[in-house]
């Protein structure tokens, strides 16, 4: 067996596990978890990328000696380096205001059609080409001479080498999907620089090795290398996905929740854009055609607003509210910004004419309904539009702990749900490691590993689709 330390970034926590892997074994454990807490400063919200490094830090010390690293996170944001190779101020929020309203002055360049034609991005307001616009005329950007996604730059930290992996820069809407290249047309209709990007890499490739001073650091004896692994966390996920064919769906749990499918092929129609599907890049060249969920965060808003109470005591008094009483668009960008959320949840019910919430668990399954609602259009909308049915949906990630959404899934999709596993974005990155290593085979031998070794909890749909239809049309006709 060899050791792979997993660096698996959050929105909301970060942790390094360790991952040993055998011919026919496969263990995870937690070394060090941190926090992941955004800044609110004069100028906006800012990732605090120095104490994220710190947690990366302590994290490596506590996992002891590994044959190699890789990092994974969220997508979109970035790092800007001056020409010294230092990082010019905290990288801003996905969740900042800077973009509101910049879609559109994009658009106007390079309409939206054409846009997801040459892309196959979804449109959300935080993708990096958003972002670059929004940052078009800052001082820090004239000065920038490198753009580094975040699990690069701390790539780049350890490391001292600089590299752009792939999975990642396909959700800065400056991929082209069927070529796993640059969109050099957009980039130079909008005026991106894409010499700011270092050099693409690939899950498996080499990415340097532990520097002197982070061997001194974290105690570890070197040459200790950094593996390239599917640095976009979903990418990482999706890898994860315990699937013993090809006909299935998955929805990695989480902040957000990521809906669809795995295919060989992007899916670039008129059709597919009007329903805001993207078309990510994944291990081995496939495309992750999925569909972006607010997911827990809705719950972890409502949490934090009611001062964090028991979530075991709350879930039960909410699997006791009637059922799909009130529904609202988990993926309406209204809930995208942080605060409120309790009351913008009843303002939405009571804007569409649907009973109010007004306790704790009321609130709370109305968002277990309308993420499971949510998941139900996405896994079947993206069979539709991709021409490729499925038998079962997988749940990876945080959520796989919920049971209550993991049964309402189930029912909505009117499919099995097979739960597990939770750390599955940890698991995706030591696994790449591995068999960048040799000790795994193909992506199938992943999936197989997986299944054997990980606990997996399986829910059956129960016959009620009528009540989710008539949920959903509710929505439709808002």
């Amino acid at each position: 067996m060899r050791s792979y330390a997993a660096v698996d970034l959050g929105a909301s926590s970060g942790r390094v596990m360790v991952g040993r892997v055998g011919p026919d074994s496969l263990e995870l454990a937690e070394a060090h978890r941190f926090p992941n807490r955004p800044v609110r400063v004069p100028e906006g919200l800012r990732w605090d990328v120095l104490s994220l490094y710190a947690g990366v830090l302590a994290g490596l010390r506590a996992a002891g000696q590994v044959d190699s690293v890789g990092i994974d996170s969220w997508a979109v944001d970035y790092g800007l380096l001056d020409a010294d190779g230092s990082l010019l101020g905290n990288p801003v929020h996905y969740r900042d205001a800077r973009t509101e309203g910049v879609a559109e002055q994009v658009w106007a360049t390079v309409p939206a059609a054409e846009l997801y034609a040459a892309t196959g991005l979804q449109y959300a307001p935080f993708n990096t080409l958003y972002q670059l616009t929004a940052a078009r005329e800052t001082r820090q950007l004239a000065h920038a001479r490198r753009l580094l996604l975040i699990p690069d730059l701390l790539a780049y930290w350890l490391t001292g080498e600089q590299g752009t992996e792939l999975t990642n820069a396909s959700t800065t809407q400056l991929i082209d999907p069927a070529t796993g290249d640059w969109s050099y047309d957009v980039a130079a209709r909008l005026g991106i620089d894409l010499k700011l990007f270092a050099p693409l890499r690939r899950p498996g490739d080499p990415a340097g090795l532990l520097r002197a001073e982070v061997l001194e650091e974290t105690g570890l004896t070197g040459p200790v290398p950094v593996t390239t692994v599917g640095s976009h966390d979903t990418a990482s996920a999706v890898a994860a996905v315990p699937a013993t064919g090809e006909r299935f769906a998955y929805i990695c749990t989480g902040t957000w929740s990521l809906a669809g499918l795995e295919l060989t092929a992007p899916v670039l129609t008129e059709e597919s854009r009007a329903a805001n599907f993207t078309n990510e890049l994944g291990l081995d060249g496939t495309v992750r055609y999925l569909r972006n969920i607010m997911g827990l965060w809705l719950l972890q808003e409502c949490l934090r607003a009611w001062g964090d109470p028991d979530l075991g005591g709350l879930l039960r008094e909410a699997a006791a509210v009637p059922a799909l009483r009130s529904v609202v668009d988990a993926g309406d960008a209204a809930f995208l910004a942080p605060g409120r959320m309790p009351e913008r949840i009843a303002e939405a019910c009571r804007a569409s004419g649907q009973p109010v919430p007004g306790t704790p668990a009321q609130i709370t399954r109305c968002i277990l309904d309308s993420l499971a609602l949510a998941h139900r259009r996405a896994v079947d909308e993206a069979q539709r539009l991709a021409d490729h049915p499925v038998d079962v949906v997988h749940i990876v990630g945080g959520g796989t702990r919920n049971a209550l959404l993991c049964r309402l899934t189930a029912d909505a999709c009117g499919l099995p749900v097979v739960a597990g596993p939770t750390e599955a974005a940890a698991l995706g990155n030591v696994l790449v490691q591995a068999r960048a290593h040799g000790l795994v085979g193909d992506r199938a031998d992943m999936r197989r590993l997986l299944a054997r070794t990980q606990p997996l909890t399986r829910y059956e749909p129960r016959g009620d689709a009528e009540r989710w239809r008539e949920a959903e049309s509710r929505l439709a006709t808002r």
